[in-house]
């Protein structure tokens, strides 16, 4: 059992971030129980990562003087699963907002989609979308979208080095993503269903592997809290 001077100390944690969940939840919920479990006043704790709460799986947690080695966390490469759902958009490129727009699917083959997806696979340049924590004179972009207000995002390079088609039962097609730091699955879907002359949402995802780390040793915040800190 880890003591309070091991997650001052530092202390990786390894969490399944749950369906619904901000990653500020999950944040929040480890360090009050650290706190409560151990009398620690306060004690440092920080995601290597967002995951918006439409999205599961591995969030990486630093404690203590670990929290310094965060950003080298976040550099590393990210491996997602998910689910894009063709013939349709959304403001959010995601199920956070009502669909505003439906497109044909009629047109789109397996042949098709996998050819498109190869025209993703390398360094590419990727619009954010407009529902992002992205700052723009000290704003964050997803409080002026929700104020009704549009604003210039500037296209950013970033590289996916797999994009692997793994199912199509239309309009629903399932893949796997290996990409760098900076990426949007969001807007990657949305692209997608924009380069297949349709429209597309990312409909589910979920993060599997940061680095080396995999979501297969992660464990849910509750169950963290029951095994680790009971």
């Amino acid at each position: 059992m880890l003591t309070g001077e091991n997650y001052k100390a530092g202390q990786v944690l390894l969490i399944d971030k749950p369906l619904h969940w901000t990653s500020f939840q999950v944040v929040n919920k480890i360090r009050w129980h650290i706190s409560l479990k151990f009398g620690i006043k306060k004690i440092k704790v920080g995601h290597a990562g967002t995951l918006d709460p439409l999205a599961t799986g591995l969030l990486i947690l630093c404690t203590g003087k670990f929290t310094k080695q965060i950003e080298t966390y976040q550099a590393q490469t990210k491996e997602y699963t998910g689910e894009i759902t063709l013939g349709a958009t959304t403001p959010s490129y995601d199920l956070e907002t009502e669909i505003n727009e439906t497109f044909s699917v009629e047109h789109i083959t397996d042949k098709l989609i996998y050819e498109i997806a190869k025209k993703f696979v390398g360094e590419i340049n990727q619009k954010p979308p407009i529902f992002s924590a992205i700052r723009k004179n000290g704003r964050k972009l997803y409080k002026l979208a929700r104020e009704g207000k549009t604003t210039e995002i500037k296209t950013r390079k970033i590289t996916i080095e797999v994009f692997e088609i793994t199912n199509i039962t239309l309009p629903k097609v399932s893949f796997r993503v290996v990409c760098s730091k900076g990426t949007y699955i969001r807007s990657l879907a949305f692209d997608f269903g924009k380069a297949l002359k349709s429209g597309g949402h990312l409909s589910k995802l979920r993060r599997t592997k940061i680095g080396n780390f995999s979501v297969e040793n992660a464990v849910a915040p509750l169950t963290f809290v029951e095994n680790k800190l009971s």
